[in-house]
């Protein structure tokens, strides 16, 4: 493929890393030292207090849920995006909450502020925000009205690592925070994710959530004490305070998560000047430019039809494949998340009639490979390859 969604995004700088902690007469491989100061580090870089590194994205939104259910073993309602990953929904299934689905805004690829506000009822435990793409998904309304209303915040940044809102990082504004080290996002651990908190309380829950629920892993003592008093009947290092499973990562995940961090910042500047370089370059009069750039960090190029056209699409889909120009449809996840098999049974049937800006996206829409190393001379001729199709 000679436009590839992702290229290069483990260096030989990142293998030298491993490679000098597998020299090691007796290295240790699973979660230790190199986890524990990943973990410091990235809490240090989003400016939050706690992090807890697990095997990816898809497990932190897991668990994240699980800790939710923690506070509402009654169930309740979980406000989430038709444009998401498959994990944000299915956890929140999979944890028994009732998703609550909200169209998009069309410049943030992030849910609707005022259809958020509208949805909300006494049910409501959560709003779980995706920021797509790289873009900002807050508005200062939203975050006003959550915390009027009390109602938490939870920040799914896989996609948006970097992004900003009013110059804060996004992942810094919720109850919790998601991201993902999946190959192609803005840094990769080869496969991994990050729960990310303010909470002391959600931390130690994560910490146990994240090692099969064993109160070991906790790093409060007077929170283990409470537990060794509570059981006396069973030994300390095998009591387990919720049933859950084993999503820890590895020392060699956290080494490439150290190794990584230090040129994520520079990463993220180069992916969105070439974002710039693809939106000035795309013909404006069939393809939407007007995104909300201010605090992007962008995941991947956005191509979406300004209006309907089914035979242009087909035109396009042809040009890039024979073109080698690797591409996804639908964008974040595929498109429009009501319309998925696993759905059946669980929304009414057409509901994905209810959501027309993401059925625009999901029929008009695709994304295209960016990334640090991608040349400019590239991005002028993937321009070119999109402009030659009208």
């Amino acid at each position: 493929m000679q436009y590839p969604l992702m290229r290069n995004n483990i260096l030989r700088s990142d293998l030298d890393a491993i490679i000098e902690h597998l020299k090691q007469d007796d290295p240790i491989l699973t979660n230790g030292a190199n986890v524990r100061e990943f973990e410091k580090q990235w809490s240090d870089w989003l400016g939050v207090k706690y992090s807890v590194f697990v095997n990816s994205g898809a497990s932190a939104n897991l668990l994240t849920m699980a800790i939710l259910k923690i506070r509402h073993p009654e169930g309740g309602e979980v406000i989430v995006p038709t444009l998401t990953w498959i994990s944000d929904i299915s956890s929140v299934l999979q944890n028994g909450f009732t998703p609550v689905f909200v169209d998009i805004d069309p410049q943030s690829m992030a849910m609707n502020t005022e259809q958020i506000l509208s949805n909300i009822t006494s049910k409501t435990r959560a709003v779980f925000l995706t920021h797509a793409q790289g873009f900002d998904g807050l508005t200062d309304r939203l975050i006003n009205e959550l915390d009027a209303r009390d109602i938490p915040l939870i920040e799914d940044v896989c996609e948006s690592h970097g992004a900003t809102h009013n110059g804060q990082k996004v992942g810094g504004f919720g109850l919790i925070s998601n991201f993902s080290f999946f190959y192609a996002h803005h840094m990769s651990t080869i496969e991994g994710g990050m729960i990310c908190t303010n909470d002391n309380e959600i931390y130690q829950q994560a910490r146990m959530l994240r090692s099969h629920g064993m109160v070991r892993e906790a790093d409060d003592e007077s929170l283990k004490e409470t537990y060794y008093k509570n059981n006396p009947d069973l030994h300390p290092e095998f009591i387990f305070s919720f049933p859950a499973y084993n999503v820890r990562n590895t020392e060699i995940g956290g080494i490439m998560g150290l190794s990584q961090l230090k040129r994520l910042d520079e990463n993220i500047k180069r992916r969105t000047e070439n974002l710039y370089r693809f939106l000035d370059q795309i013909n404006p009069n069939i393809y939407r430019t007007n995104f909300k750039l201010e605090g992007s960090s962008n995941y991947a190029f956005n191509l979406i039809l300004k209006e309907p056209n089914d035979t242009l699409v087909k035109k396009l889909i042809e040009k890039m494949n024979k073109s080698g120009l690797e591409f996804r449809r639908g964008s974040a996840g595929g498109g429009n998340q009501t319309r998925q098999p696993y759905l059946k049974d669980i929304v009414p049937d057409n509901h994905y009639k209810n959501f027309p800006e993401t059925e625009h996206v999901h029929f008009y829409g695709f994304y295209i490979g960016n990334f640090p190393d991608l040349k400019d001379e590239e991005i002028n001729d993937i321009c070119c390859i999109i402009n030659s199709v009208g």
